[in-house]
């Protein structure tokens, strides 16, 4: 340990001279959601900037700091000034800001976000109170964006492997103590109280025993985990640490999706650096406690994000749950003892040990302690990576953090595929895992999707049933057969050939599904679609009776037009149309011809003088069956 501790007093020196280099740092938000936008491009552009003009800078990739919307984000950090930020940058704009900040030595005001530090300038606002920021309280997501994921100096120098340190000076006993005190319960989803399954698992009898960390993040518009671990992957190898030495584990097993290139690429970094600082191996820090961590990637199978379906994918055999009991803390991976955390679980760790349990307490309400990782996706103006209390309200988390919608509020929908469809009413609803529970949603591992009035409900309860179908390992009759069911009435519904019987139907089916099926994904997946029945039955007997859908999504119940008096013959949608089904010069009303319409809604959205109309086709079924 006294390694360890020369260590990170020398990482605290290297960042205090990087802080006060007398070289400019320009830092890349070079995670996946910066690289989609275009970050690695503009580190080409920097290199061959700093190359021509014979300049000298430091170059550092850092992972997300949360607001998506911003990416790419580049900031640049001049000796003796503070970090500045700049957003939405392209490779024109950055050669303007590089001439003016680098160059120059004036910050680039017109692209700067925020500054990072106690002494700014009076024309850029501090970045954490950008309002996206300001309500956030970062526990798991200090670090990321902030230092450099590769570099384990920068961790230790960020008070990393603080938590193990005083792990090890405690018995696990006292640890899981510290973890019960806290409140600490799964982020993946349930919200299981995490000591509760530590103390069975650690009683359970067996040398032998296990500790997974999943990682197998499926939900669509879901990447709270793959964000964390490609920003601050020492921060989750450190709780899977800390969970090891709790429950009495030496192996260690991280399942994560192959589609995670990048988080896998810095996991293996990250390992590879806890090996050479005895973080990892036999008598860790001088001690009795061994460990090793390996990285298994998975298919990608959606069900293989339930426990015991993960257990069998590690073990070679096809992803699908078993019955429980015996649970895995009692028998899991290979018939042995086995504890199964989220990336989220492991990352928040470091933390509650590093602090202390009274110190965690002070997040969040009681019952539900702690802070919440949310990705914030859908029609919401600022999407991207949030942290938050847990109590916090939706409206809180929509309209002060994410900026509202640029239209009309419909609906969020929380946990992912398996989560809920909530309605304006339940705006004031606490995020907490028994309110969403009363509501009919679920907390899920933090996938919130916005939706607002050009969404139709029914085609999204489609949309998320048709998901868990197709990801439904088959193995029991209500998950496999009865969720097909469901898709086929709701596909009959937005077609405009449903009835007003397939509602109960539709209901029953549900709740025969939730309460038959083996695992998770069976009893969550009728979700969506019994509360859009429950909060939106207008819409559905809107499509039943009426043939309408007031979204104009549904392709069979719409037909476009142009309303003359409105278009002025801009012709973008001439442009966006890609079967030149409209038509007409410049500066007069267009036309659009039905025939050649494959109603992909390109016009409609694209014009800004609301001059197409998507009307409904008012056939009732009873006539369409006639």
């Amino acid at each position: 340990m006294n390694k360890l501790k020369q260590k990170i007093k020398s990482a605290r020196k290297k960042w205090e001279e990087l802080r006060n280099n007398k070289v400019p740092i320009i830092y890349i938000g070079a995670a996946s959601c910066g690289r989609a936008a275009g970050a690695l491009e503009l580190i080409s552009e920097i290199e061959r900037f700093l190359k021509d003009g014979n300049l000298e800078a430091r170059v550092i990739q850092v992972g997300c700091i949360g607001p998506c919307y911003l990416e790419p984000l580049v900031d640049i950090k001049m000796p003796e000034q503070p970090r500045v930020s700049y957003s939405n940058v392209t490779p024109k704009l950055l050669t303007n800001i590089l001439k003016s900040h680098l160059v120059e030595g004036v910050p680039f005001a017109k692209a700067a976000v925020g500054h990072f530090g106690d002494n700014g300038f009076h024309n850029i606002p501090p970045f954490y109170e950008l309002p996206m920021l300001k309500p956030q309280v970062r526990v798991v997501l200090r670090n990321c964006g902030l230092i450099d994921p590769e570099d384990i100096d920068q961790y230790l120098a960020a008070d990393g492997y603080q938590g193990i340190m005083k792990a090890l000076l405690m018995t696990p006993e006292d640890v899981i103590g510290v973890v019960r005190q806290a409140g600490m319960r799964g982020r993946g989803g349930a919200g299981f109280p995490t000591f509760r399954k530590w103390t069975v698992c650690r009683g359970a009898p067996g040398e032998q025993k296990y500790l997974i960390c999943n990682a197998d993040e499926g939900d669509p518009g879901a990447f709270m985990n793959r964000s964390l671990i490609e920003s601050d992957p020492h921060a989750v190898l450190e709780g899977m640490l800390i969970a090891g030495y709790a429950i009495g584990a030496s192996k260690g097993i991280v399942y994560i999706r192959a589609e995670y290139p990048l988080a896998i690429e810095r996991l293996k970094t990250a390992i590879k650096q806890m090996k050479e600082n005895n973080l990892l191996g036999s008598n860790i820090l001088g001690s009795k406690f061994g460990f090793d961590i390996k990285i298994k990637e998975g298919a990608g199978a959606f069900v293989c994000g339930e426990e015991t379906a993960l257990i069998a994918s590690i073990e070679g055999k096809r992803g699908m749950p078993r019955s429980r009991p015996p649970f895995p803390a009692i028998a899991g991976l290979f018939g042995c003892p086995t504890i199964i955390n989220n990336v989220e679980t492991m990352g928040t760790l470091p933390n509650v040990l590093r602090n202390g349990a009274e110190w965690y307490n002070r997040f969040g309400k009681e019952g539900n302690r702690g802070t919440k990782t949310f990705s914030l996706v859908g029609k919401v103006r600022r999407p991207g990576l949030i942290e938050v209390q847990l109590g916090t309200t939706l409206r809180e988390i929509i309209f002060d953090i994410g900026g509202g919608v640029q239209k009309t509020f419909k609906a969020i929908q929380t946990g992912g595929p398996s989560g809920g469809c909530l309605s304006e009413e339940f705006l004031d609803l606490p995020v907490d895992y028994e309110s969403l529970a009363s509501a009919g949603s679920i907390m899920g591992s933090g996938g919130l999707i916005i939706m607002d009035d050009d969404t139709c409900i029914v085609d999204v309860a489609k949309y998320f049933l048709d998901f868990t179908q197709k990801e439904s390992c088959g193995k029991c009759v209500p998950c496999r057969v009865g969720t097909r069911h469901m898709v086929e009435i709701l596909e009959r519904i937005t077609h405009g050939e449903g009835t007003p019987e397939d509602l109960m139907t539709l209901r029953t089916l549900g709740d025969t599904i939730r309460k038959g099926s083996l695992c998770g994904l069976g009893q969550t997946a009728p979700n969506p679609v019994l509360t859009t029945l429950r909060y939106f039955r207008n819409e559905y007997l809107e499509h039943i009776k009426d043939g309408r859908c007031r979204a104009v999504v549904c392709k069979d119940l719409i037909e476009y037009r142009v309303i003359k008096e409105k278009c002025t013959g801009c012709q973008s949608c001439v442009k966006a149309c890609p079967t030149g089904a409209i038509s007409g010069p410049r500066s007069e009303p267009h036309n659009l011809d039905a025939t050649k319409c494959i109603k992909c809604r390109s016009c409609y959205e694209i014009c800004r003088f609301e001059a197409i109309a998507g009307d409904a086709i008012v056939i009732r079924t009873a006539e369409k069956k006639s």
